[in-house]
């Protein structure tokens, strides 16, 4: 292998902030020595999640073995993602008058054919299906466990309790056709909009408007491009999806 410079496209800070959640696990489990510090071994994480590179490529680049980085990087996804935010946590911090989008996305695996309950037959290939409530803005309140993709996307918000939550603290949901049927406060649009009255026509109209912005999670989740096609475990894929959302987190407040 032949190692080279790269820029990694992450704020100088978000690579302090890890570092210093890294620093603080080590001084937790009273770890005395590493072969990288916390700076690096944040780099290296970064590296992995932002460019999807192995870690046949990150370690090696950082002067450890795979099997290191493979540590390193477990090590830190699971930091990572104590911080990320609960359902009820996100939930619970809507205002009155407020409406969130709720969504699913499937985040593509490398599996083979022979895993049938990860394929889903919408998209027409092999993943995981995560769910997001987002504000108004699109700004991800909470991501969901990653599901097998051919699960719907309805049966997959009822797992998870998302139409429930809503429901107890009274806050409406904007939702595409897939979660028709849901419960009353859960706002679809209609069928066959084009044979509809013009009212209904209009309804949908500013439905989409709304909910428009709900997409801009699933983009910003992706920006980090180990997600979109992940090469690991499908059981690994809810702690990256919640680690992700942590330094996704750390970006906007930061």
């Amino acid at each position: 292998m032949v190692p080279y410079c790269s820029i990694l496209d992450v704020p100088y800070e978000l690579v302090e902030h890890v570092a210093w959640l890294i620093h603080a696990r080590r001084c937790e489990l009273g770890t005395r020595w590493r072969r990288l510090g916390c700076f690096t071994q944040a780099l290296l994480v970064l590296a992995h999640l932002r460019k999807n590179e192995t870690f046949a490529q990150v370690g090696p680049g950082s002067g450890v073995s795979e099997a290191t980085a493979w540590r390193y990087v477990d090590e830190t996804l699971e930091v990572l993602a104590a911080w990320a935010p609960g359902l009820r946590e996100a939930v619970a911090g809507l205002g009155e008058g407020d409406f969130v989008i709720v969504d699913g996305t499937l985040i593509p695996t490398g599996r083979i054919a022979a895993d049938e309950p990860c394929y889903s037959h919408k998209h027409k290939q092999h993943g995981m299906n995560v769910q997001v409530i987002a504000r108004p803005d699109g700004a991800p309140l909470w991501f969901s466990r990653a599901l097998p993709g051919r699960t719907h996307d309805l049966t997959t918000a009822r797992a998870h309790g998302i139409i429930q939550a809503c429901l107890t603290h009274r806050i409406p949901i904007l939702a595409d056709r897939a979660y028709q049927g849901a419960d009353s406060t859960v706002r679809t649009p209609y069928y066959r909009h084009r044979e509809l009255p013009e009212q209904y026509q209009q309804f949908n109209r500013d439905h989409a408007r709304l909910r428009a912005p709900g997409e801009r999670a699933f983009a910003l989740l992706k920006t980090w491009r180990v997600l979109r096609r992940a090469r690991c475990s499908t059981n690994r894929i809810s702690r990256i999806v919640a680690a992700v959302h942590t330094l996704l987190t750390c970006e906007n407040t930061g």
